[in-house]
């Protein structure tokens, strides 16, 4: 894969981000592929966060994949910082190619540079392919996760 390149996503990554988190059932309820203007907005608050990282994956000049890493430091075992991963989406015909693999090697590489000692994601009860595949990366689904829509 010396074809691809993952670097931080800027505004005209927008509209292939944003296709990508609505190509599934989940996404499609909650994403709006037409109105990118709430998308721009928190680009932009991600982009001056220098705990968080926007970033896509490119292969011939087109947006393949993307997934963002927040750095949190902590309190907790022994004032360890930790990083999450969040929204992997990979381009449809793009799956099964590996790229997931890379993307989140990149995502554990970034958070060793950045002294984390623990990486840690959620993923949908229904994405039963996901959890197949985080834990063939070494992912333990060692916790229950709890959401409350604001």
């Amino acid at each position: 894969m010396a074809d691809l390149e993952i670097r931080a996503a800027v505004a005209d990554d927008l509209p292939a981000i944003v296709g990508m988190l609505a190509d599934d059932p989940l996404g499609a309820q909650r994403e709006s592929p037409d109105d990118l203007t709430p998308y721009l907005a928190a680009l932009e608050r991600i982009s001056a966060d220098p705990n968080q990282h926007l970033v896509v994956a490119v292969r011939a000049g087109r947006v393949v994949g993307t997934l963002q890493l927040t750095i949190v430091p902590g309190l907790s075992r022994r004032g360890a910082t930790r990083s999450i991963i969040e929204g992997v989406r990979i381009h449809a015909d793009e799956r099964g190619s590996g790229l997931g693999t890379q993307l989140i090697r990149w995502a554990i590489d970034e958070s060793r540079r950045h002294e984390c000692q623990l990486v840690q994601l959620t993923s949908d009860n229904t994405r039963t392919d996901a959890h197949r595949f985080y834990e063939r990366l070494g992912f333990t689904p060692s916790h229950v996760g709890f959401k409350l829509p604001l």
